[in-house]
């Protein structure tokens, strides 16, 4: 398995690499990310209550910005006076804008930020240098119908049916819906979802493999030693690391 590439993608940036600690999806989380070599960037994103797409992960403002105040409550214009550490909350534009070389793999995480987002990638014409990605089966689905176009991984719904289809047919369901990778934790709620069989029912279907979201050494070699495709990770200097030292490292790309 060593030398073939592996997509390396930097989760929010890198939110457990020692310069992000604190300021995940931000601007300059991902400006470390690239400096270290990353070109495939993970990101979540919600919407203001003007519909503007941002990089932010939760639904509120407490953890991050210690602001009570619910994401999806706030115009953009306020939006935009808040600091995470003092880094403003990018915008999805200007990321995108920001980092031309780089791709993206978006996590919708409201059902308010699916127009937003495909209106952004269509005016910034970046659809080709994304992945759309929702734990949401229907959240995703009504994306695939405004942007048919666009990469996606596979819903929570989709990535079930591969691991527990008792079929070739069932497992079909994933790429009838368009996915192109299925995008799944080791284990979910006790469940061990990456084995062996997975992956390889999963690339005969044509669809490839990323893990999310891997912090230690002992679990990216094995899973790299399975055949994943790809490895998204907080830690993107251990990942950097273990990737060069197996021959897999390909600048992210």
């Amino acid at each position: 398995m060593r030398n073939r590439q592996v997509l390396a993608l930097a989760h929010r940036g890198g939110a457990r690499f020692q310069p992000n600690i604190g300021i995940e999806n931000t601007a300059e989380a991902f400006r470390q990310a690239f400096s270290l070599g990353y070109r495939w960037f993970e990101t979540d994103v919600h919407s203001s209550r003007d519909g503007v797409p941002y990089a932010f992960h939760d639904v509120d403002l407490k953890r991050l910005a210690g602001s009570s105040s619910m994401f999806a409550e706030l115009d953009a214009a306020h939006i935009d006076r808040l600091r995470i550490r003092q880094h403003p909350i990018p915008r999805l534009d200007a990321l995108l804008s920001e980092f031309p070389d780089a791709s993206f793999n978006i996590d919708l995480k409201c059902d308010d930020v699916v127009v937003p987002t495909a209106r952004t990638l269509r005016r910034l014409d970046a659809v080709d240098r994304v992945c759309i990605a929702s734990f949401s089966h229907r959240r995703l689905g009504r994306f695939r119908r405004i942007m048919p176009e666009a990469r996606t991984s596979c819903s929570l719904f989709e990535a079930a049916a591969l691991r527990f289809g008792p079929g070739r047919f069932v497992r079909q369901f994933a790429v009838r819906g368009g996915a192109s990778a299925a995008q799944v934790p080791v284990e979910w709620r006790g469940v061990r979802i990456i084995t062996g069989s997975f992956v390889r029912a999963v690339h005969d279907l044509g669809l490839a493999v990323h893990a999310w979201t891997i912090d230690d050494e002992q679990t990216m070699t094995w899973l790299l030693d399975l055949g994943v495709d790809g490895i998204v990770s907080d830690r993107i200097d251990v990942l950097k690391r273990v990737l060069v030292e197996r021959g897999q490292w390909t600048n992210g790309l």
